[in-house]
């Protein structure tokens, strides 16, 4: 068995400090590696040590397998944690690790490379017993081929990058008509994001939920598992809430789960953690075939803290007392008890296609109670003006993950929701107000979700959030004039004119009508405000003409929350106060920017005004332009797919606004563009 002194993390963000501090409770000391655009990161801060390695993009920083090993050199670090992403399921890397000495926690490379390839993965998985979907999984990837073979298997079918993972190279063909644009995207995805662009044809599971099944390896030839997550929300395949275990799950179908997931892992040697992913049959209760092996993750995953959470494990520890060539604990010593919930924050606006926010964040508030989160930003206000807390569009844009654990599903859930409740952040928009509301959601309480929840429900929730913002606006808007007014009485005038305990001494006037009005920007929209007093029932409030009800100052969010906690929770419960955290705080700095009590209630808009106008298509954010589908001078028409871009991990088509003829094109492939740079100019309308 060989101690381990010093693990270096060839990772950044969340998970790099998730791993550091597992670090700290071992008595390891930590290396960090940072490129340019992390250099005042927290992961950067936290280590022991810090490595600098290179540019922003990934490319030439965190995955440049020679610079991650001179930063071991020069650190002295005899082990690497990889995280997830990046080079974590490289086999490449862990081959050049062990042929330095370095030991690489996490599985061989032999492991990783018989389950890197989905195709061969799928091969190999049939020969050990376990359960595939039924497709296409050949080495001939002739486009006309692939169409033929999905027209064999019968639609809709799924195109998978075999060397995919995280929901990337992966479309959905539901007709013969779409599989050439949908195989040609999926492609050229796969070849950016995996330097690689071969492709597998599946089987289009209807009513699809994603249940992963959490296995563990040691070098003594033992495999456990440590149960299943639910991973079915998801939006482009990528998920956004996870819970473990999976609802509606039998011991039954368990057992049938976990002992394929366990086969597929001894069937590669596998030793480390890992994640055997399967689709499964939603279509009704859970049954013992009614699942298929879907791929094999040979990592850690993002959702692993509620598999920690309802175990009591700390899987990082795990993984790096198995590199150290310890033992695992025996399977039935592994316990699984009450439930977890975990909600990805994002920055990105679900509004408009979950396009990836960018820049700086001014302030960020964590809920002081939250039993766990998971991420590398800190709370901060403008005037502690931290610099390192960005945004960045060289890397995914997900924020952090909070995670609840309670003896119940609906307790679980009740509390996230509280902590999304008290989850600021500005000025970028999150996906935190989206999953304030998917939660409470009938079809994800039911627990009869899948994959195509999120699609189904998604304009429901926008409009649910466009018209809670304008109540939750008014709302913010009433607490603001309250608090400062009574600020104001209570130091100039002793509270002497308070009133149903309102003192608006400001507004007072002698002989006359006790009253005001002014002009409010909240959230980016002004409104016109009248306040004014009654001698029969005290005061009140209209709002852009609007007369509001006397009971309107309660905050929607909390209605919500006490709703939900009678009916889900507790239903003999009566006393509404002791069911939620009330009306949270306000101040001048954030009262005109902050997204509402529930982290998150954002303005919903339709398309973001600087990506389409009537005569030109500028550029959403910064990224590269992948792929020029016209020149000048060609006629389009409204809704033609111009150009295709890739930024923050995510490919987007940008679509010409209105039919035309296009007078001038700014970009080329390769081409790097700036945010609101325009790409495409058509002729002036006539």
């Amino acid at each position: 068995m060989t101690k381990i002194k010093k693990i270096l993390i060839a990772n950044r963000g969340e998970i790099a400090v998730r791993v550091m501090k597992t670090c700290r409770k071992m008595g390891i000391a930590s290396v960090a590696v940072y490129s340019d655009a992390d250099r005042k990161a927290l992961h950067v801060r936290m280590a022991d040590e810090a490595v600098h390695i290179g540019a922003s993009p990934a490319a030439e920083s965190y995955l440049v397998i020679d610079k991650i090993i001179a930063a071991c050199k020069s650190s002295g670090a005899d082990a690497v944690h990889p995280g997830y992403g990046f080079l974590s399921e490289n086999p490449e890397f862990a081959r050049r690790l062990k042929k330095e000495g370095i030991t690489f926690i996490g599985p061989s490379p032999e492991s990783m490379e018989a389950m890197g390839l989905k195709d061969a993965a799928k091969k190999l998985m049939e020969k050990a017993g376990v359960p595939v979907t039924p497709g296409y999984h050949g080495k001939d990837q002739d486009a006309k081929l692939l169409k033929a073979k999905a027209g064999m298997i019968g639609y809709p079918v799924l195109i998978k990058a075999i060397a995919g993972g995280g929901g990337k190279g992966m479309r959905k063909v539901d007709a013969e008509s779409d599989f050439d644009d949908a195989l040609a995207s999926c492609q050229r995805e796969a070849k950016s994001s995996f330097g690689d662009d071969r492709v597998l044809i599946e089987k289009y599971i209807l009513s699809p939920r994603h249940i992963e099944v959490q296995v563990f390896g040691d070098s003594h030839g033992n495999v456990v598992h440590m149960f299943e997550r639910d991973c079915s929300l998801q939006r482009r395949h990528q998920k956004v809430i996870e819970e473990a275990p999976a609802p509606g799950m039998t011991e039954e179908v368990r057992k049938a789960m976990t002992d394929a997931a366990i086969d597929a892992a001894k069937a590669v040697n596998y030793v480390g953690a890992g994640t055997v992913e399967f689709i499964v049959d939603g279509s009704g209760k859970l049954h013992p075939d009614g699942f298929w092996f879907m791929e094999m993750n040979t990592r850690l995953q993002v959702e692993h803290p509620v598999t920690e959470m309802i175990t009591g494990l700390d899987l990082v520890e795990l993984q790096i007392r198995v590199a150290q060539g310890e033992k695992l604990p025996k399977q039935k010593d592994i316990k699984m008890e009450g439930h977890a919930v975990e909600a990805r924050i994002y920055a990105e606006d679900p509004a408009n296609d979950f396009l990836p926010s960018i820049g700086y964040i001014d302030h960020i508030g964590w809920p002081w109670d939250a039993e766990r989160i998971d991420t590398s930003l800190e709370n901060t206000t403008p005037i502690m003006n931290n610099p390192g807390q960005r945004i960045s569009p060289f890397y995914d844009p997900m924020i952090a993950k909070i995670i609840s654990h309670s003896q119940s599903r609906n307790a679980a859930i009740y509390t996230l929701l509280n902590n999304l409740n008290d989850t600021s952040i500005y000025p970028l928009k999150t996906n935190a107000s989206y999953l304030f509301q998917v939660l409470q959601r009938p079809e994800f309480m039911s627990g009869n979700i899948s994959t195509h929840v999120l699609p189904e429900i998604h304009s429901d929730v926008l409009k649910k959030l466009s018209e809670r913002q304008e109540l939750l606006n008014c709302q913010t808007i009433i607490e603001m004039i309250d608090r400062d007014s009574k600020i104001h009485a209570d130091t100039h005038f002793n509270n002497e004119f308070n009133v149903h305990d309102h003192a608006y001494a400001y507004a007072w006037r002698l002989n006359l009508k006790t009253g005001f009005s002014q002009s409010i920007l909240c959230n980016a929209e002004l409104y016109d405000v009248h306040v004014h007093q009654t001698p029969d029932d005290g005061w009140h409030y209209t709002i852009n003409g609007k007369k509001l009800p006397k009971d309107f100052n309660q905050f929607e969010s909390d209605k919500v929350l006490v709703d939900f906690y009678k009916k889900h929770v507790n239903p003999k419960h009566v006393e509404s106060g002791n069911s939620t955290s009330g009306g949270g705080w306000f101040s001048d700095v954030f009262i005109y920017s902050r997204e509402g009590h529930t982290d998150g209630i954002t303005p919903v808009l339709d398309v973001s005004e600087n990506v389409l106008t009537g005569n030109a298509i500028t550029a959403p954010m910064p990224g590269k332009i992948i792929a020029v589908n016209v020149a000048v001078g060609d006629n389009v028409k409204a809704g033609d797919k111009l150009i295709i871009m890739e930024a923050m991990k995510m490919e987007m088509s940008l679509e010409v606004p209105r039919d035309g003829v296009v007078a001038s094109l700014n970009c080329t492939v390769d081409a790097l563009v700036s945010d609101g740079e325009v790409l495409v100019e058509l002729e002036e309308e006539t």
